[in-house]
């Protein structure tokens, strides 16, 4: 491993890394890497084009599969910039609260648009007009996983207001694919919103792993292919409380 950048700022750690091998794969890759070990975003440096992490390229495919003719996207969490990289002819409005997180993807992963807005993305978020975004992606973490003030009731309804009739939420959210407190209430949460929510994760060997969780909402039905879902598998969560912003 070799260690490009490394700093520390109020929202987390950052690192910036090279290694031959990433979860289990040989090979040459770029990785940023925020608190907790957890990997924000990998380049395979022998193809660049190459989506390396699971929950993208997931994302991707249910964004194809639900609306594929999609035009507007806003995005909270930059990372590299995998996804709107991806999808570089559609319009994306991305938030990052970390203006290193942004230096960062331009300097080590070339990201090459100008659709970055510095800022909390629920504020920047809410400033925006109601209906006009096919997608609202939230994929943004610190040392504790995702900011509270991002998957209450009340910004969801935000949410809500600001999807297009035929829109949809996607969260990337970690935690553990059964009986997580913190995921059961978020999917209760959502619940009280939306009409239509699924929920995937990755197989792991212990209940008690922390896992990337993917949760969609939508008003309408919502359609996907698991083999295209790279590993995922829809999963039933359970009750729980519900996220306010008042308690």
């Amino acid at each position: 491993m070799r260690y490009l950048h490394r700093s520390t700022s109020n929202n987390h750690e950052i690192n910036v890394f090279e290694t031959n091998e990433l979860y289990g794969e040989k090979g040459d890759f770029r990785v940023l890497q925020f608190s907790n070990e957890a990997v924000q975003g990998a380049l395979d440096l022998e193809n660049i084009e190459r989506i390396v992490l699971e929950y993208p390229r997931a994302i991707i495919h249910l964004m194809k599969s639900n609306n594929p003719d999609f035009d507007d996207v806003f995005l909270i969490g930059h990372g590299i910039g995998t996804i709107a990289g991806y999808f570089a002819d559609r319009r994306f409005k991305i938030a990052e609260i970390d203006p290193e997180v942004v230096e960062l993807s331009r300097r080590f992963f070339a990201y090459p648009m100008n659709n970055v807005f510095v800022g909390d993305g629920r504020q920047i978020l809410e400033g925006e007009d109601n209906q006009v975004y096919d997608y609202l992606i939230v994929d943004a973490f610190n040392s504790k996983g995702t900011p509270k003030h991002l998957i209450t009731l009340e910004f969801f309804t935000t949410i809500a207001e600001k999807l297009r009739p035929q829109g949809s939420l996607l969260i990337n959210a970690i935690g553990k694919s059964e009986n997580d407190a913190l995921i059961n209430a978020i999917h209760t949460t959502l619940r009280e919103v939306f009409s239509h929510i699924k929920s995937f994760a990755l197989p792991v060997e212990g209940a008690n792993d922390h896992q990337n969780i993917l949760l969609m909402a939508s008003h309408q039905p919502i359609r996907f292919q698991e083999r295209h879902m790279a590993g995922f598998k829809e999963i039933e969560l359970g009750l729980g409380y519900i996220i306010s912003d008042h308690y």
